[in-house]
């Protein structure tokens, strides 16, 4: 089981240190957030509280990821990166092929782009992206983003991009992992179909040894068990050996200690955050190891 923590509301001053000291404390990786604005008015519906009502406000931050991955692996050898979750269908592929392709080069293969659908119709009419094809745009870029990847010339002509031969330099080492996020029917089918990995929404345990299940079942039915895959699993209850053991036993490969807004308060210190990384190491990592 690998341990990632999340700095969703982190103080953007903090986050270089931040990632200093998870990766001293044994942490596997970092998860990094992604929203372009809070609009003054919210007409959209937040699909994970009960009201509909976002959680966060105008004046929570959201640095952009990837030169936040940027800045954090360069103090750090080992961390691993993932955005959870990039609003992919927001953006233009050729410039998140770029981006991806940079950042795999400069974290020598430590980051994934970790992918989902998008829930704010607001940030997508600012940017004149359709909010109703989002789903079968997602669907597309990934097919694009992994032919730009590879190395020399490539193109692509489907339904939403018409991309003539041309050729990214820096090529990734690898194709960058894309993990989908999500939780929604249509979101594990498109993990199952399409995705190197999953990001879960964070539920409790009962909910995500079905979610593991439906994946692996998707899975199957996609004849893609025997490729490779990682499954990241956050859990709304309180971390427990036996519960992430039994977690593992059914296809978890790692889970998310919550940010630190849920456990040290709205602002915290780096001396705070210190002690909490390192007492979680002590009492969670180390005893599943």
């Amino acid at each position: 089981m690998k341990f990632w923590q999340a700095v969703s509301f982190s103080e953007p001053e903090q986050l270089v240190e931040i990632a200093k000291l998870a990766e001293q404390a044994g942490f596997e990786g970092i998860l990094v957030s992604d929203h372009l604005f809070h609009p003054e008015k919210i007409a959209s519906k937040y699909p994970y509280t009960p009201d509909g009502v976002p959680a966060f406000h105008a004046e929570t931050p959201w640095p952009e990821p990837f030169s936040t991955v940027a800045a954090m692996s360069s103090v750090t050898s080992r961390l691993r990166f993932a955005t959870m979750v990039y609003i992919l269908p927001l953006r233009h592929p050729v410039e998140v092929a770029k981006a991806c392709a940079t950042l795999d080069v400069l974290t020598r293969g430590r980051f994934v782009l970790g992918a989902g659908a998008g829930w704010m119709k607001e940030e997508f009419d600012q940017l004149g992206v359709d909010f109703h094809t989002r789903g079968a745009r997602f669907d597309e870029m990934i097919a694009v983003l992994r032919k730009l990847w590879k190395p020399g010339m490539a193109e692509y002509h489907g339904r939403f991009f018409d991309i003539p031969r041309m050729q990214m330099s820096p090529a990734p080492a690898r194709s960058v992992p894309i993990y989908v996020g999500g939780a929604s029917p249509a979101a594990l089918r498109r993990t199952a179909r399409l995705a190197d990995g999953w990001l879960g929404t964070g539920t409790d345990p009962e909910q995500a040894s079905r979610d593991l299940a439906e994946l692996a079942r998707l899975r199957a039915d996609a004849g893609r068990t025997r490729e490779p895959f990682e499954a990241i699993v956050p859990l709304t209850t309180p971390p427990d050996a036996d519960v992430l053991r039994r977690l593992e036993d059914q296809g978890a490969h790692g889970t998310v200690s919550y940010p630190f807004l849920y456990t040290l308060g709205p602002t915290s210190s780096l001396d705070q955050k210190r002690r909490y990384l390192e007492e979680y190491a002590e009492n969670v990592i180390r005893k599943l190891r």
